[in-house]
């Protein structure tokens, strides 16, 4: 039998497919399920910084240069960590860590987003929220990153603070100035973390043990951990009934709030005293939706006045 010609379409084809491998590969280096949950929070911290609609201009330039900064520290991230990141399952196919993309290209696509995103914000938003903007991506990229991850267990909770950022750089950029209420938005984010970043690094204890980076479970063991997510869980429990007792949100984020840290302290729970093989892994997906869901819920009642 004689061999079946190819189709001329196929050669066509290939071109196109490599570079939109190229630009999936790009894509992935901002991580942008995370820039899409921390826009969410900037995006409540504008809504509840303004009491009618958010001005389109400061809305789409403030969501951008926020947006991109927050993909420039995470393209830096990729490009600092690719050495930790090639020896560990979750992580090995990453661009960087699997030379898709080089180190050098990698830096100047970071370079390119965070011009872009600091240029959005002090053009069209105001330098307040640009240079906390900028100084979110340092604390991410440079402090966490490049020390406090190799440095101490206590990364996550020490660095937590530049990813809780966002909600407060939503309130600066329509307001411009920092106000107690945005502070609390941080705040909350803030203690969410440890309990969420914690409950991963049990389920990936292995992993960060291979690479040699200090999570708690590895420093103090997975037991100690689990109480450390419980108790931390309970602050945050506490700490979300703020926005209710300080007047800045009304009975539909109390009910609702309520709710979610209820299951998320009973995950926590569960995670601590009667374990199965997924558990940690569920807790940690749960706080992804805790976290949304709860600010969609401050957004719900800000504008529905409940």
């Amino acid at each position: 039998m004689s061999k079946a010609l190819p189709l001329a379409g196929n050669k066509a084809t290939k071109p196109s497919a490599k570079i939109t491998q190229v630009w999936r590969d790009y894509y992935e280096l901002t991580k942008p399920k995370v820039v899409m949950l921390l826009l969410l929070t900037a995006l409540v911290g504008m809504c509840l910084a303004s009491e009618t609609w958010v001005d389109p201009m400061v809305l789409i330039a403030g969501l951008l240069g926020i947006g991109f900064l927050s993909s420039a520290a995470a393209v830096i991230n990729h490009a600092v960590d690719h050495k930790i990141d090639a020896l560990m399952a979750r992580t090995f196919n990453r661009p960087v860590a699997k030379g898709k993309v080089s180190i050098e290209r990698a830096l100047w696509f970071a370079f390119a987003l965070g011009a872009i995103g600091f240029a959005s914000l002090a053009l069209f938003v105001n330098m307040l929220t640009a240079w906390l903007t900028l100084l979110s991506l340092v604390g991410y990229a440079v402090i966490y990153t490049m020390y406090l991850k190799r440095a101490t267990p206590q990364n996550i909770v020490i660095g937590g603070l530049a990813g809780a950022a966002p909600p407060l750089l939503g309130w600066t950029a329509v307001t411009g100035e920092i106000h107690a209420y945005g502070l609390l938005l941080v705040l909350i984010v803030f203690t969410w973390t440890p309990p969420h970043f914690w409950a991963l690094a049990i389920h990936r204890e292995k992993d960060y043990a291979k690479a040699e980076i200090p999570m708690l479970p590895n420093t103090h063991g997975i037991d100690f951990t689990k109480t450390c997510i419980v108790l931390y869980t309970v602050l945050l429990c506490l700490i979300c009934l703020l926005p209710y007792l300080t007047g800045m949100s009304g009975n539909l984020y109390l009910v609702g709030s309520s709710a979610l840290n209820a299951y998320f302290l009973y995950m926590a729970l569960k995670l601590k005293f009667k374990p199965q093989s997924d558990t940690a892994m569920a807790t940690f997906k749960f706080s992804i939706i805790h976290l949304m869901v709860l600010f969609i819920v401050l957004l719900l009642d800000h504008y529905l006045l409940v």
